[in-house]
C-alpha cells in the first residue's frame, strides 16, 4: 500500500514506551513501589511532584543530548527516580529504602494500566503499512515486561537503556532505530511525552517530533501536540509546523 495521500511522506513511526505506550510514572505505580500496604499517597501532591520531576528529567536528558552534560544513562535514570521518590515523600529517605523502592519501581509485578487508544492506533498504522517501533531509556527487562503486560508485541522494541553505544535522546540513537525499520529520518516520526528530550531531540536527529501530552502538562506547546493517539494520523498528514520555538527556553 502506498502512503501517498495518507500520511504524507511518513512511512515509519517510533513511539516512546513509558507514558506513551504504557503508563509508567503514575501515582499507582509509586504507591505499589513505596507503600503497597498504605498509607495512601496524596493524589494531588504526588501528581504535582511527578510532573515537576519529569520536567527536570526532560531538561537533564536534553542537556546530555546537546553535550552540555554527560549523557543520561541508566544510572542517571535511577537518580531521577530517587529524586522523584524524595519529592513525593517530602523528605529524603534512607539510601537503603530509596534503592529498594526504585528497584521495585523499575520491576513492577502484576497487571499494568493500559491506554485504550494505543492498540487501535497501532492497528491503524499496520493497515496503512506504516513501520512501527518502540524506544525507551528503561532497562531491557523492564521494557519487555511492560510491553507484554500491556498486550503490545515485544518485537516492536528497537532500543532500551541496556543497549551499547549512545542511548536516547542522542541523535545517533534515533537514526539507528529508524535504520532498523528500513526507513530514513526524513520519512519517520517520533511520538514522545517530553518536549525537549523527545520532540526537540527527534527533530534534531531529522525526524518529525510529535508531543503526546496526555495530562496537559505542556500547554505552552502549540505545534505538534496531541492529547490522545486518536488524531495521530491527521497530525502526520498535515504539514509540519514551521520552526520548533513554541516552548520557550527556561532561564
Amino acid at each position: 500500500m502506498t502512503l501517498t495521500g495518507h500520511l504524507g511522506d511518513i512511512d515509519a513511526v517510533l513511539f516512546d514506551l513509558d507514558d506513551v505506550i504504557v503508563p509508567f510514572q503514575t501515582v499507582a505505580a509509586w504507591q505499589w513501589a513505596w507503600r503497597p500496604q498504605g498509607p495512601i499517597l496524596g493524589e494531588r501532591h504526588a501528581r504535582a511532584m511527578i510532573r515537576r520531576s519529569l520536567r527536570a528529567w526532560d531538561r537533564r536528558r536534553w542537556q546530555g543530548a546537546i553535550g552540555k552534560a554527560p549523557p543520561a544513562d541508566l544510572a542517571a535514570l535511577r537518580g531521577h527516580l530517587a529524586e522523584t521518590l524524595g519529592a513525593i515523600a517530602g523528605h529524603p529517605l534512607p539510601p537503603e529504602e530509596t534503592e529498594a523502592v526504585v528497584r521495585r519501581f523499575l520491576h513492577p509485578q502484576g497487571e499494568v494500566e493500559r491506554y485504550p487508544d494505543v492498540a487501535p492506533a497501532l492497528e491503524r498504522l499496520r493497515l496503512r503499512d506504516v513501520k512501527v517501533g518502540v524506544l525507551t531509556p528503561l532497562p531491557l527487562e523492564s521494557a519487555r515486561w511492560l510491553l507484554k503486560r500491556a498486550g503490545v508485541s515485544e518485537t516492536l522494541l528497537l532500543a532500551s537503556g541496556d543497549d551499547p553505544g549512545p542511548a536516547l535522546p542522542a541523535a545517533v540513537a534515533f537514526r539507528a532505530a529508524v535504520e532498523r525499520l528500513g526507513s530514513s529520518p526524513a520519512r519517520a516520526a517520533f511520538v514522545g511525552d517530553l518536549f525537549w528530550s523527545d520532540v526537540r531531540a527527534a527533530h534534531r536527529a531529522g525526524l518529525r517530533g510529535v508531543l503526546l501530552d496526555r495530562p496537559g502538562a505542556w500547554s505552552g506547546v502549540q505545534g505538534t501536540r496531541l492529547g490522545r493517539l486518536d488524531s495521530l494520523e491527521a497530525t502526520l498528514e498535515s504539514p509540519p509546523p514551521s520552526g520548533t520555538d513554541d516552548e520557550p527556553e527556561e532561564t
